[in-house]
């Protein structure tokens, strides 16, 4: 049997900790200890939880012993135990520590904070796992590119893809800095068009032909994005369903379960006990999904401190060669994290795919008569002709 690969966190804020806490479910990975220089709560759960600490220099670790941190060591003393760091630090602080990685001969993964041209590659573990193997180092693209690339990425594995039109809402600030990062009243478009994820999604489907346009709002919960998608022949509804069932972590939400706004997703996440209401799929509306003649239209909500955290377990075992193929990887970090295809699976209506593999989901039908039922729901101004 393989031995564990021995894996380091360095940075420990709201992906770090994360990572952290996956890392430590694998049964093919040891987490060996995480790095920081903060002495707050932040560090002190992780004391809690029992992982090795260490300090970034060995001012840091004066500082954080004296705040009665159990520290182990300086970064450099942990880099002589791993075989790969998942550098989780703020932007551009990570890209200074690409070299130390090096020159101690560990593998490294980047954060989407970080340029590609850091490291030359960007991984989504449904797109390019396999070009990920026995890499040295690598880059988890952003929480919004992710959502891209899954969602995208069904689509064009079928090759329906013309172009695709997406634009962003993002959430304001992280909900544990709200106090002092968050906004009010307002949202603040994106100047540069096209924003930032539609270029970086093609740094891993080269040939996606995409723009995104972003902007941010008064929110803390999650992203949400409205994709426009020209297809090079027309689709069913039906074909788009089964498409988006069979790719690894997509989930349907529907409004017929009162799953209305990105608030009832995350209030569905804490329902079903999700660690820190954690949602690590993508989930798309399913009476919001349309298509007509020419294009497809999804609306899907994105939990931006918890999308990449499957990546990067598949993208540790892809460098490391702990497993070769793709789907083996991606099953056994959904299984291990607790992934799935329908958040309310005992209640479900399946019927088989009308399309493709005789996978079970929710009929087209049922879905119309929801969206009817539901439609109050769904926001409308003052300004909106009446329906009568």
């Amino acid at each position: 049997m393989k031995s564990k690969v021995k894996v380091a966190i360095n940075g420990y804020g709201v992906i770090g900790k994360r990572a952290a806490d996956a890392v430590s479910l694998q049964d093919d990975m040891e987490l060996v200890g995480i790095c920081d220089v903060i002495q707050d709560y932040r560090i002190r759960v992780a004391v809690e939880r029992n992982y090795p600490i260490y300090a970034a220099t060995d001012a840091h670790m004066d500082q954080m012993k004296a705040a009665w941190i159990p520290v182990e060591g300086v970064l450099a003393d942990l880099l002589n135990q791993i075989d790969i760091i998942v550098d989780c630090t703020p932007k551009h602080i990570a890209a200074l520590n690409r070299e130390a990685y090096r020159q101690a001969e560990v593998k490294s993964i980047f954060q989407g904070g970080e340029k590609h041209e850091l490291t030359g590659f960007s991984f989504v573990a449904q797109i390019n796992y396999a070009q990920a193997l026995d890499r040295d180092t690598a880059r988890v693209v952003s929480c919004n590119t992710t959502a891209l690339c899954r969602v995208l990425g069904a689509l064009h594995q079928h090759d329906w893809i013309e172009r695709a039109r997406v634009v962003i809402l993002r959430r304001g600030t992280d909900p544990w800095e709200s106090h002092n990062t968050g906004m009010i009243n307002t949202v603040i478009p994106e100047v540069r068009v096209p924003s930032h994820q539609g270029p970086d999604a093609k740094c891993v489907i080269p040939d996606l032909d995409i723009t995104t346009m972003a902007a941010a709002g008064p929110f803390n919960l999650s992203h949400i994005h409205f994709a426009m998608v020209e297809t090079k022949a027309p689709l069913t509804l039906d074909e788009l369903r089964d498409a988006l069932w069979d790719a690894p972590r997509i989930a349907l939400v529907s409004a017929g379960n009162g799953v209305v706004a990105l608030n009832s997703v995350i209030e569905l996440m804490r329902d079903l006990g999700r660690p820190r209401n954690d949602m690590w799929e993508v989930a798309v509306w399913q009476e919001a999904m349309a298509v007509d003649e020419r294009e497809i239209y999804l609306t899907y909500q994105v939990h931006n401190e918890a999308i990449v955290i499957p990546e990067i377990i598949d993208c540790i075992r892809a460098m490391t060669g702990l497993t070769p193929v793709a789907m083996e990887s991606i099953c056994k970090t959904d299984e291990s994290l607790g992934i799935v295809r329908e958040f309310l699976p005992a209640t479900a209506q399946p019927v088989p795919h009308k399309f493709g593999p005789d996978v079970p989901h929710t009929t087209v039908e049922a879905l119309e008569k929801a969206r009817a039922e539901y439609e109050s729901f769904s926001f409308k101004g003052a300004e909106e002709p009446s329906d009568a």
